[in-house]
């Protein structure tokens, strides 16, 4: 997927969790030779050019692409799996295969891990006993600095839409043009299949995310403008 993944497991390494770990690592495998869109023989880049059906793809190309019409259709079209009239459901794809990957592990007595995903990451339990979790939120517009460290206990999700790893990648599906307004957002919820969405769809609008995510239930969300401002929700964790 482009990106590096790690797995930080504060629970006794016990054979199955062991076996449980081996099983989470091998099911983020098997999602980057599905979906990946930088494999030409990936079945999503297979379907994207025509030559694979998609009844064909296998029901995870199905669930995917009907958490992306729905994430559309939530968002009023700023999340697309489409942007630029390419099928990229990267947007979907990341958050949701992370947020199963912790599940795998908590499902094996792992009770308190954090799963990143490129800096998109699923929480469960607690660092230590009676110590939340702390995440660092880099600054987009100033290396090696941190604009916020979100803090939190059991099932949060943490994701980041911004240009700190990627440079401008995320489109505005409206326009087709990279959205620039922002720097970066950062979206904080339960589950990470839908904070990562709806990551993606907020840093779209630009200035007009503060506005949208205020009124999201069960999230909440900080953003660095490209002028380098900073605004947050007012229940954003930290």
């Amino acid at each position: 997927m482009g990106t590096v993944f790690s797995f930080d497991i504060r629970d006794p390494a016990t054979p199955a969790v062991g076996r449980a770990l081996e099983e989470a690592v091998a099911w983020l495998h098997h999602v980057d030779e599905v979906f990946s869109t930088y494999r030409p023989a990936s079945a999503i880049s297979r379907l994207g050019r025509g030559e694979l059906a998609p009844e064909r793809c296998g029901p995870e190309v199905a669930e995917v692409l009907g958490l992306c019409e729905a994430a559309a259709r939530a968002t009023d079209g700023w999340f697309s799996h489409t942007p630029g009239g390419r099928l990229d459901p990267s947007g979907m794809v990341k958050g949701w295969a992370v947020e199963r990957a912790s599940e795998i592990l908590y499902a094996a007595g792992a009770h308190n891990t954090c799963v990143n995903g490129g800096g998109d990451i699923q929480l469960r339990g607690e660092a230590a006993p009676g110590v939340p979790w702390r995440i660092g939120i880099a600054h987009p517009l100033r290396p090696g600095a941190l604009c916020a460290v979100v803090t939190g206990r059991d099932h949060l999700a943490v994701a980041t839409s911004g240009t700190a790893e990627r440079g401008s990648h995320v489109l505005d599906p409206h326009t087709g043009e990279p959205a620039t307004a922002l720097a970066s957002l950062t979206l904080t919820g339960h589950g990470l299949t839908w904070t990562d969405a709806l990551a993606t769809a907020a840093f779209a609008m630009g200035a007009g995310a503060h506005a949208w995510t205020e009124a999201l239930d069960g999230h909440e969300a900080l953003a660095v403008t490209a002028a380098g401002e900073i605004w947050r929700t007012p229940g954003f964790p930290v």
